[in-house]
Parts: C-alpha cells; sequence; structure tokens
C-alpha cells in the first residue's frame, strides 16, 4: 500500500453540519464479541477504516463470515470458528487484536496471539489482561506470543490493577460465557466499554453497573441474534470541537452523542469555548473567546487527562492544538501515555510558543500565528492534532504518514473538504 500523505491548504474558514463516525474504540470490541454467538449478529454505523478492516480479516481467518451489506453496515455470522493461528502481520497493525483473547477462549478453549501492534505512544501493558482472564480460570503462557487456554471458564471477583479500558473488555466478554457470577472491579466506564456491555445484553447477557466500576455479570449467558447500532465518537466530536475553535468556524455537530459529552465540553470550556446543546446535536458557535479561565486566585491553569469520567487522554493531542490558539497560559498534563507529547515539535516549528517540560507536561502560551510546515503522524490522535494545525496555519502543511490518521477517522479529508477546507490526499481516492 502507497504511504498516505495529506497537502492542506490552511486559513480557511469552514462552516455547515457534520456527523460524527461510529466510536472506533466500539466497534473493535463488539465485531471481536459478535464471535461469541452462532447466530447473526448485525452492526450499524461501524466506521470504515484501517482498524475495522483488519479485525474483519482477523475474525474472517478464524472461520467467521463477515460482510458489508452497505458502506457502514457488518453482518457477521460465527456459526463455527476455530482457535486458529492468528496471522501476525494483521496483529501488528492493529493493537485490538488483543480484544480476540476473551471471545475465543470462550468459543474454542483457546487462543494463541502474536503480539498487538498499534499507537506508538509509549508502554501499554498486557499484564491487566492476563491477570484477568487468568482470575477466569485460563492458563496464560508468554513466549514469541502469548497462549491462552481455558477448557471452562468460571465466574470470580476479579479486581484489574488499573481500569484498563481493553482488559475491561475482554474480561467483560469472557465472564459473559463463564460458568456463575463475575465481580469486575476497578473496570473501564468509558462510553465504548458501555457500548459494548449494551451490545451484550442486546445479545443476551445480563449486566450489572454498567457505566460505573464495579459490573456484575450473570453467566454462562445463553446468547441470540441481534442488531445493534454503534453509538457515535466522542473523541471524534472533540477533534470537531477544536477543528471549529481553532478556524474560529460556526459547525452543527449533528448526532454527537452529547450525554457522554459533559468533561470534554468542560475542558474546552477551560479554554474559552463554549458549545451549545440542541437536542443531540452539538452547536460550535463562531463568537468564541478563545480565552484561556485562569484557575481562581489567577493561578495557571491545568488541563489535565484521567479515566472516564474525566477529559480523555486521546483529547490531550487536541487540546494542545486548539491552547496555541488561546489567549492565556495553561499547562497540559498527559499522565497516560510517556511518548504522547512528542509531536509538540512539530508545533513549535510552525510557530507555537510551547515548552516540553517532559514526556508528560507542556505549558502552553497563546495565541500563536502558526505557519504551514511538513510534519509526519506518529499515530492517530497526534496525526488529527496536525491536521487541525494545518487548516488553521498560514499557508500550506504536507502531512506524511497520514495513513495513521485514517485508522481513526473515516474519509476525513473528504468530510472537512465539504464543510470548506482545502485538503488534498495523495494518492487519491479510488
Amino acid at each position: 500500500m502507497a504511504p498516505i500523505q495529506y497537502i492542506v491548504e490552511g486559513g480557511h474558514r469552514l462552516s455547515g453540519s457534520i456527523e460524527p463516525s461510529g466510536n472506533k474504540n466500539s466497534a473493535l470490541p463488539i465485531i471481536a464479541a459478535a464471535l461469541l454467538t452462532e447466530h447473526p449478529v448485525t452492526l450499524h454505523n461501524v466506521p470504515r477504516i484501517r482498524d475495522t478492516e483488519t479485525l474483519v480479516e482477523l475474525i474472517r481467518s478464524v472461520g467467521a463470515s463477515a460482510e458489508w451489506s452497505s458502506r457502514n453496515t457488518l453482518v457477521i455470522h460465527a456459526k463455527s470458528i476455530r482457535a486458529a493461528d492468528l496471522d501476525p502481520e494483521l496483529c501488528v497493525r492493529i493493537r485490538a487484536s488483543i480484544l480476540l483473547a476473551g471471545p475465543l477462549l470462550a468459543r474454542c478453549g483457546e487462543v494463541m496471539l502474536p503480539p498487538p501492534g498499534g499507537d506508538v505512544i509509549g508502554r501499554r501493558r498486557l499484564d491487566t489482561h492476563v491477570l484477568a482472564l487468568e482470575q477466569l480460570g485460563a492458563k496464560v503462557t508468554a513466549t514469541d506470543r502469548l497462549e491462552f487456554r481455558a477448557p471452562k471458564l468460571a465466574g470470580a471477583d476479579v479486581f484489574l490493577d488499573e481500569p484498563s479500558v481493553t482488559a475491561t473488555e475482554n474480561a467483560l466478554v469472557a465472564a459473559v460465557a463463564a460458568d456463575g457470577v463475575t465481580y469486575l472491579r476497578n473496570a473501564a466506564s468509558e462510553p465504548h466499554v458501555q457500548d459494548l456491555a449494551n451490545f451484550l445484553v442486546a445479545l443476551g447477557a445480563r449486566i450489572e453497573g454498567i457505566g460505573t466500576n464495579t459490573m456484575i455479570v450473570h453467566g454462562p449467558a445463553t446468547l441470540g441474534e441481534t442488531t445493534y447500532r454503534i453509538q457515535p465518537d466522542h473523541i471524534e466530536v472533540g477533534s470537531l470541537i477544536g477543528l471549529a475553535a481553532v478556524t474560529r468556524s460556526p459547525l452543527r455537530i449533528t448526532r454527537a452523542g452529547v450525554e457522554h459529552l459533559r468533561s470534554i465540553r468542560m475542558g474546552f470550556e477551560r479554554l474559552g469555548i463554549v458549545c451549545r446543546v440542541e437536542g443531540d446535536d452539538l452547536i460550535v458557535p463562531s463568537n468564541q473567546t478563545l480565552k484561556i479561565q485562569d484557575d481562581f486566585g489567577g493561578h495557571v491553569p491545568k488541563l489535565e487527562d484521567q479515566p472516564w469520567p474525566a477529559f480523555p487522554a486521546d483529547l490531550m493531542s487536541i487540546a494542545i492544538v486548539t491552547a496555541t490558539q488561546c489567549e492565556g497560559v495553561i499547562l497540559m498534563f498527559e499522565k497516560m501515555f510517556e511518548s504522547r507529547m512528542f509531536f509538540v515539535d512539530k508545533l513549535i516549528a510552525m510557530g507555537a510558543r510551547i515548552v516540553l517540560c517532559d514526556p508528560h507536561r507542556a505549558i502552553i502560551a497563546g495565541p500563536s500565528r502558526l505557519h504551514g510546515a511538513t510534519m509526519t503522524s506518529p499515530d492517530i490522535r497526534a496525526g488529527m492534532a496536525m491536521l487541525l494545525a494545518a487548516v488553521c496555519a498560514e499557508g500550506t502543511s504536507t502531512i506524511n504518514n497520514a495513513d495513521q490518521i485514517e485508522r481513526g477517522y473515516e474519509r476525513i479529508e473528504e468530510r472537512l473538504n465539504a464543510l470548506g477546507a482545502k485538503i488534498k490526499r495523495v494518492p487519491a481516492r479510488s
């Protein structure tokens, strides 16, 4: 596959309406969890991005049928599946390959998993997955791959050593098939974890405590067929709020899933960006103050990420770019990944006033006039942040390795061009 490049002519104001894609981080565990049932599953609002396409290839490789009945509708039927060796080349493309451990263990009693790939944003532990599945009765062996074996899964009182999203999802799926009651404590509660849990309930699972940090799963469940719609991607909504702000553009984000946006809206309000809710639409007016709100007593404010329901780690890159266009000083504190801030040198080269204090903290003083530059996207979220910077900068920017952006944002250049952006994709879409 040829590398993808975005050539962006900056300085254009945007306007109009845009609907966020389905949540990538919901779609991936739900596609994997569809292997739990031998009955057909129809999923609507599935984002058609590289990560979902790769996972679809992986579930086909173990014997499931998976067909796109329309652009964003996926029909999966795992009538009979086998715990085949998963393709290492496919697994290394996406971290989500680890999500196959729970469902394949439940259906086949074993799974051999090559090391998963994904974004290079720092060390991402697999220990929590291993500890959770071991407590449910699996034996795990680590060589050049991870081998999970469990002739029978049993309910247990599971305490996760950190509220890992994907480990919570793996444990939740395995618990649905386990014999007896499982308590999942210190569980992640992000919107995509809730989406997976609601999908499992639609299949026939009995789960209490969805949206909290303790879920109770009554297994084993008798699972049938279902039709389910993936929820909108709150991270994409946050990215679009930032885009509207840095280009000083009025945007209506339709079907935005406003019930999951409180911490995101609060984070942007600290930057002087106030949104309005109309039904399930989010309105970003163009007349924003873009003035960073000092802490009480005039102290320098801080925006930090934390596990849900606090401000999400996946929006820190977007918030940093947005802050470069706001008046004032703010400390950004990225707690979760030690390499996520390593794209700020590109922003500094564009004219941003940023001091990178250490791998986790940066001080941003704004506003700065950004000018076009050549950049390389290191991961999905930093790539989208670079795209925001390029769209609001003076002159032309080139973003190399834009493949990374397309792992998380569906046809993003087409959708932003429809709002008035000037983004050329090389090579053009066929």
